[in-house]
């Protein structure tokens, strides 16, 4: 007769499946990162402004949400180790179309890197969701947000040093090679013997038949909201604090570093955890969006770049670290089980939707008045988010 497993050991098998995992993430964001931080640099010394880096942002958004939402269908074309490997082969045909110096393709190039971090996010969560038990969401996302910590603080500086004191070239050849590791890793436990990522139990659906349903949904509608206002202020986060950093009369180097100091902000998740267990997510997600919406407002009282503004895209920043970690908790706790996968690919379309809003909602400010505008329309947003989410139940 066969023993009842022991639950410490069941602990330890079920805790494998989590680390793998999270390495996946960090070496993925060590790429991402470096392509994303030197991005926006190359773009401004392409095109030559920023409102065309905007412009450029914006329609390379177009090709990012249409990828997304077509995971499902690429997956009843190819099984979801193919739709991996088409995602991080993505990001490295976007550092091909840097290198080869084509000024009008890179806005191709930004929606390769976008459509990358789509097709990514949206198989990562299909994998958690598929292997993750529910009780052990929040501590499985801190520790991907440690690691993918680590990779953000290391990646944009580095290629930021790479493009200043050796070659503009360089960073996007190193965030290839990093990219290839991720490839090949996920190759590794595809072929080990750990279950994990070698036999998935879900499929993603087309999200496009379950979009009425999903927003018919009133707590997905919310956490939707919230994860959506996130990536919209990471997606301003890392097209303009680098460019602000520039144009506040800053050493080019600096636009790294503020990158990589924020990342660093993603090492201290376990802080945010243990305030979460003595209060609520409710609370801390309100609490998050709250130092959001201080932070950009202040800058639009500043006006144009300066360098005290830095300061504030950091303690912004800090507040959307919280959100990184606990933000996705509202659909993982919401969802119900039997359509948990046909929500998810909705759910994961708010990366591209806020890579679509934060340039295009940008644009749209530029053509009525000065930039500055445009960060008291994203702190409205914010404000509103944090009324929306104290309505979520505390169980949360």
């Amino acid at each position: 007769m066969l023993l009842q497993r022991p639950h410490a050991i069941h602990q330890i098998v079920r805790d494998d499946y989590g680390w793998p995992l999270s390495r996946l993430s960090a070496l993925e964001g060590l790429g991402r990162s470096m392509t994303t931080t030197v991005l926006p640099l190359a773009a401004f010394a392409s095109l030559g402004s920023k409102e065309a880096v905007t412009y450029a942002y914006f329609a390379g958004s177009f090709l990012a949400l249409f990828a997304t939402l077509n995971v499902g269908t690429l997956e009843s074309w190819m099984a979801r180790r193919w739709v991996v490997t088409l995602g991080l082969s993505s990001i490295v045909v976007a550092n091909l179309i840097v290198l080869a110096d084509v000024g009008p393709l890179i806005t191709i190039a930004m929606g390769l890197v976008a459509t990358e971090a789509a097709i990514f996010a949206v198989c990562m969560s299909l994998f958690i969701m598929d292997y993750i038990d529910k009780r052990e969401l929040r501590r499985n996302e801190s520790r991907r947000m440690m690691h993918n910590g680590a990779a953000w603080m290391i990646g944009p500086m580095v290629s930021i040093l790479l493009y200043t004191e050796v070659s503009e070239r360089l960073p996007f050849a190193a965030a290839i090679v990093c990219s290839l590791s991720a490839l090949a890793y996920f190759w590794v436990l595809r072929m080990g013997t750990n279950p994990v990522l070698s036999t998935p139990k879900s499929k993603a659906p087309n999200p496009l038949e379950n979009i009425p349903r999903y927003f018919r949904q009133r707590y997905l509608r919310i956490a939707y909201l919230i994860t959506l206002v996130r990536g919209t202020f990471w997606a301003s986060f890392f097209i303009y604090a680098p460019l602000y950093t520039i144009e506040a009369g800053m050493p080019a180097w600096t636009a790294g570093g503020v990158v990589s100091a924020v990342a660093a902000l993603l090492l201290l998740s376990p802080t945010v955890l243990w305030f979460t267990d003595r209060t609520s997510t409710r609370f801390v997600i309100i609490a998050g969006f709250g130092l959001i919406a201080v932070s950009l407002i202040v800058l639009g009282m500043i006006g144009d770049a300066q360098q005290i503004g830095v300061a504030f895209w950091i303690t912004g920043a800090w507040g959307a670290s919280w959100l990184d970690v606990l933000g996705n908790i509202p659909f993982m706790r919401t969802v119900k089980p039997r359509e948990r996968v046909a929500m998810t690919t909705v759910f994961s379309s708010w990366r591209e939707t806020s890579s679509f809003a934060a340039p295009g909602v940008a644009a749209l400010v530029l053509l009525a008045g000065p930039f500055w505008v445009y960060y008291f329309v994203l702190a409205a947003a914010c404000l509103a988010t944090a009324f929306a989410a104290s309505t979520l139940p505390r169980r949360i």
